[in-house]
C-alpha cells in the first residue's frame, strides 16, 4: 500500500513513511508473484554494438534444487551518478504485480545493501555493501521492477577463521557481514559496478 501511494503521488509534498497506513490506497486486485524477471540491457563494449541487447534471468524462487534462491541487483536510485555510486545492491525476496484502477504495477520485494565508504576499496578495487539494518530487521521495501538494472555478483568479505562444516553456499548471504560488489563477474559488470 506504502508502495503504490508514492507511485500515485511522485511528487507530492508526504512520503507513504509520513502518513498512516489506513491513509494508503487499498490493493484489492489480486497478487500475482513470480520467480523471475529479465533484465534486457546493454553495455556500450559490446560486440554487437552500442545498440546490442543483451538478457539475463534474475531469480526469486522458494525451492531452487531444494533450497531458496535471493538473487541479488543493482537497484538504480540516482541516474545521474556514474556507475555505482548511483545504485545500490539488493536481493530479490519476491517478483509480484497487481494492478489498481486499471494500471498494472511490476514490483519487487527486496533487501537493501548500503556502501562502505564513498568509492571502491583501495586494495581490492571493488565496492564494499553491508546488510542494511534498522532495529535489528533488514531494512526492507518495495521497489519497481523497471529500478532493477540486472544481477549483481556479491563476493563475501572472509575473515581468518575457517568456515564451520555446516556451511552451505545458500547460506552465504545471511552468514558474512559485508561483501564486494564484483566487477569482474562479466564485463558489464566491470562497466557498471566502477
Amino acid at each position: 500500500q506504502r508502495f503504490l501511494y508514492d507511485q500515485l503521488h511522485p511528487d507530492g509534498p508526504l512520503s507513504s513513511n509520513d502518513i498512516a497506513l489506513d491513509d494508503c490506497p487499498e490493493i484489492t486486485s489480486k497478487v500475482d508473484v513470480f520467480h523471475s524477471a529479465v533484465a534486457v540491457f546493454y553495455a556500450p563494449s559490446d560486440i554487437s554494438g552500442i545498440r546490442g541487447l543483451r538478457q539475463e534471468r534474475i531469480r526469486s524462487h522458494p525451492s531452487w534444487h531444494g533450497h531458496p534462491r535471493r538473487d541479488c541487483a543493482f537497484a538504480v536510485q540516482d541516474q545521474a551518478q556514474p556507475g555505482f555510486r548511483g545504485m545500490s545492491a539488493v536481493r530479490i525476496l519476491l517478483f509480484y504485480s497487481f494492478t489498481h484502477n486499471d494500471v498494472r504495477y511490476e514490483c519487487a520485494l527486496v533487501e537493501w545493501f548500503k556502501s562502505c565508504g564513498e568509492g571502491p576499496d583501495d586494495t581490492m578495487g571493488m565496492w564494499i555493501v553491508e546488510p542494511e539494518y534498522e532495529h535489528h530487521h533488514h531494512v526492507r521495501s518495495v521497489i519497481p521492477l523497471d529500478s532493477l538494472l540486472r544481477a549483481a555478483h556479491l563476493i563475501p568479505m572472509y575473515g581468518p577463521h575457517s568456515l564451520p562444516k555446516q556451511f552451505r553456499y545458500y547460506h552465504s548471504l545471511d552468514w558474512f557481514n559485508a561483501f564486494y560488489i564484483s566487477k569482474y563477474a562479466d564485463h558489464h559488470s566491470h562497466e557498471i559496478a566502477f
